[in-house]
Formats: C-alpha cells, structure tokens, sequence
C-alpha cells in the first residue's frame, strides 16, 4: 500500500509541532520560579525599606544602627561616652575648664607694714592639656586695708585716717594634677602675668543721706598707682564630685583649696609713689568645673 505523495511533509511539521510543545512546556515554569524570587527579593526589600522608620523606632539605644560603621558619625567606639571620635562638639567642650573662688590675703616680706589682711577673688577659664596638665587664664581681685601704723606717719593736717590697697592681675597659669584619677587629691598651680597695684588714702567728708541725716563717709582723696610683672606659686588640695575625672561628665566638678605665694615687682620706696614689692599668700577656697 502506497501512502499519498503529501504525507510525508505532514509528519516532518506534526513532528517538530510537538518537539516545540514539550519545549515549551518545560522552560515556561523555570522562568515563572525565577520572576518569583525576582518579585520576591523586591517585595521584601521595598518592605524592609518602608518599615525602616518604626525598626529604629524601636530598636535599643544600645544596639548600632544597621550599616553603620565603627568609625561612623556620632556612633563609633568614643562617639558618647569620652569625648572621642564622633562627639566632635562634646569633645570639644570635654576639654575646657572654669574656676570660680574667693579667699582672703595675708601680707608677707617686705609688704607687711604697707597692708594689712583682705579678700580675694578669683576666676579662670583654660584647657586640659592632657590628664594631668591644664593651662588657665585666671583674673584675680585682692583688697587690703592699710594699717594704722603706715597711716599714722601721715601729717595730722592731712586727715588720712583710712585706706586700701587694690591688687587687679590677669596670669597664665598651668595647673598640674598629682593624682589625675583620684577623688582626692593634691596640684601644683603658679602663674606669672600683669599686675595692676593702686593704693588709696581716704579721709572722712560729712555727707548727708536720702532722708537728710548726715553721717561721715571715708572718701579718697590721693591714690597712687602702678602697672608692672609679677608671678605666684603654690599648692593646692581638691575633693572630686561624681568619681574620676575621666569617668563621666560630673566627674569634672571638684571644689579645691589652694596657698599661693605671690611676688609683685612694684616701685621700690625709694622711687615716687613707691613702698617696694609686693608680697602676698592669698588663700582661696573654690569650684572647678
């Protein structure tokens, strides 16, 4: 039996008809798989992206956020706790330091017949150079009576039955820590800068108050004054609040007392409006922060 010339050409396209069928019976569920994962891993990002805000909502303060670096801003290993890396501003301001205080003087060496005990006050502001140095710039205030005797040398005619002694200075002045890690402890402190000395002599002058009753009030009638170096040193003793200094923030806070020796090259007796050097021990009781 003969099949017809056309057969032949039909099962040859039947054939590859079903070839390509199979084919693509075969790839169509790979590529569905992988445009799943595809949409999958998308999905998935576009949601951790959306959620970001409410994950650091409620993430600890303690745990790094995610992708930062070590060494990143603000985070790193110093970033909050000791002023390193990134607290840049609060590292900043770690560094400096303030003082504040007040005390009294006590007249020594050749000043002792010039002056008699005062007050003083005194404040400073600086750096900490290291953890045992800090340097300052300190303005202090000494206020000193003239004795009786120094004034008694004055003519009767003149009337000078009071006076003081004003004692302005601005000093560099480093401070050096002998126990840098200790509650308690013990500085070296001196300072050397400018000195400004102005002595006054006061007479009584009758005056009269709001309500028109009249009393003596001591009023300066001749000062005399100068302008010239001088230098101190001494030793101080301080109590730290809040632990070491290095351990937080409030343990930069100390209250401190401190005796200084202090040298004043003022005129010498000899010279116009001079009474010689000036020497002074100024004890001052205070806070540093």
């Amino acid at each position: 039996m003969s099949f017809p010339h056309w057969f032949q050409p039909l099962r040859r396209a039947s054939l590859i008809a079903i070839l390509l069928a199979a084919s693509f019976a075969i790839t169509q569920p790979a590529l569905a798989q992988d445009q799943s994962r595809a949409t999958g891993y998308s999905s998935s990002q576009a949601g951790l992206s959306a959620s970001g805000l409410q994950l650091s909502e409620f993430s600890l303060s303690g745990s790094p956020a995610p992708g930062a670096s070590a060494s990143g801003g603000g985070s790193g290993q110093y970033g909050n706790g000791g002023g390193y890396g990134g607290g840049g501003k609060h590292a900043f301001l770690h560094n400096w330091t303030f003082e504040a205080g007040g005390g009294f003087n006590a007249p020594v060496g050749n000043d002792t017949p010039f002056i008699t005990w005062g007050g003083n006050f005194t404040a400073g502001a600086g750096l900490r150079l290291s953890k045992r140095i800090s340097a300052l710039l300190e303005y202090q205030f000494m206020d000193d009576k003239l004795p009786a005797g120094f004034l008694a040398e004055f003519p009767p005619e003149d009337q000078i039955t009071a006076g003081n002694s004003h004692i302005n200075s601005i000093t560099g002045s480093p401070v050096i820590d002998l126990f840098p890690k200790k509650s308690n402890g013990v500085y070296l402190v001196g300072g050397f800068g400018w000195y400004r000395k102005s002595t006054n002599l006061q007479t009584p002058e009758l005056t009269f108050d709001y309500y028109g009753d009249e009393y003596y009030e001591n009023v300066t009638v001749a000062s005399f004054t100068s302008n010239q170096w001088g230098g101190n040193a001494g030793l101080g003793i301080y109590h730290r609040l809040g632990g070491g200094m290095y351990d937080s923030d409030s343990g930069h806070t100390e209250i401190f007392a401190e005796s200084r020796y202090t040298f004043i090259h003022t005129p010498a007796v000899t010279q116009t409006n001079g009474l010689g050097t000036t020497e002074l021990i100024p004890v001052t009781l205070g806070v540093r922060f």
